[in-house]
């Protein structure tokens, strides 16, 4: 028979800690008081904020506590859908981007915070080239639409960079096909060109916005 009625949407929201060039991350401060934020505001009915982690911003150094954090995440009742939330920082950016998509390339412009810098390696050797792809099977366009609509400055991007965003994310597009979960990463501002208040209103509009369009 399944499950009765709607599913509920778990979410996992991650943001990073400093990098070279960013010494305050917006996306930790986001991120850290998020929890503190939907308590007060609330979320949409069936909508649950099940984790919010500070990743480093490293790549393979960090992938160990990466896995730690999908597998923490994994088990979801036959109601529930799992969707993961990744938030980087595009310091040069003016608004918010919904990556649609990571590349299967480690090619980092500088050393991460482990000191690890490599140059057009594949992630996931047994996936192929660098040059393949994974999708986020979130509805994109919809998710846009409606984030459009409450007057948010966002559009859709095909690249999320050469660095540690890209990184995470192609592992995390890679975990949630293979567990039947939903990734969507999402790069913000810096606080001087959106301020932190806005950036908070974003970010759980977008859960609202993944979780109605799920």
């Amino acid at each position: 028979m399944g499950s009765e009625g709607p599913k509920n949407i778990t979410f996992h929201v991650t943001g990073f800690k400093k990098f070279q060039g960013v010494t305050e991350n917006p996306t930790e401060t986001i991120v850290s008081n998020l929890n503190e934020y939907v308590s007060k505001n609330g979320l949409p009915t069936g909508v649950q904020l099940a984790s919010c982690t500070i990743l480093e911003t490293a790549g393979e150094g960090a992938r160990p506590a990466l896995y730690e954090l999908f597998e923490k995440g994994a088990s979801n009742p036959d109601n529930e859908s799992v969707v993961w939330v990744h938030l980087g920082v595009n310091s040069g950016a003016q608004k918010f981007a919904l990556e649609c998509q990571a590349f299967n390339e480690a090619t980092f412009r500088c050393p991460d915070e482990l000191g690890w810098q490599p140059q057009q390696v594949p992630i996931v050797p047994e996936d192929g080239e660098i040059s393949n792809t994974r999708q986020t099977t979130c509805s994109a366009d919809s998710i846009l639409s409606f984030l459009k609509k409450k007057g948010f400055n966002v559009m859709n991007s095909d690249d999320a960079g050469c660095f540690v965003c890209n990184y995470v994310y192609y592992h995390s597009l890679r975990f949630a096909e293979a567990r039947g979960h939903k990734s969507l990463f999402v790069h913000v501002p810096l606080f001087s060109k959106i301020d932190k208040e806005t950036q908070m209103r974003f970010i759980t509009s977008l859960l609202g916005a993944i979780a109605a369009t799920c």
